[in-house]
């Protein structure tokens, strides 16, 4: 179960936090298959439009039960600063991690070349 919570701005839209488990890596999963957590901080009009915005990025079981852990003030500047209103951190804990658009987390990583040689497109068949 994903930690998080919400707050309600002024001006009546609201920053929800979300402790949720790293996302698999397309290609290569070996590397991030150590149980580790990020943090997501997201800007909406109200907290379903947040989850909403999360769910069709992929991030499909993704739920806010309760607010156990709202964003900090340091959080809420970070993501209102932010053009897209979406950001993450791998360390939830280490202040001195910056943010991360969250395309850099859902981004799939190229596959690794494959080891048989092809041949290069200037070679001409022997006659």
């Amino acid at each position: 179960m994903s930690g998080g919570g919400f707050i309600r701005l002024p001006g009546g839209s609201v920053v929800v936090a979300l402790s949720l488990p790293r996302p698999p890596h397309g290609a290569r999963p070996g590397l991030y298959d150590c149980g580790c957590r990020v943090r997501v901080l997201v800007h909406a009009v109200n907290r379903q439009r947040a989850l909403t915005r999360l769910r069709n990025l992929g991030l499909r079981s993704v739920y806010l039960r309760g607010n156990t852990e709202p964003p900090t003030p340091d959080e809420i500047t970070a993501v209102l600063h932010h053009p897209d209103g979406l950001v993450w951190r791998e360390a939830p804990e280490d202040d001195t991690e910056s943010w991360h658009p969250i395309r850099a987390l859902l981004r799939p990583q190229p596959a690794r070349p494959s080891a048989e040689k092809e041949p290069a497109g200037n070679e001409r068949p022997a006659a």
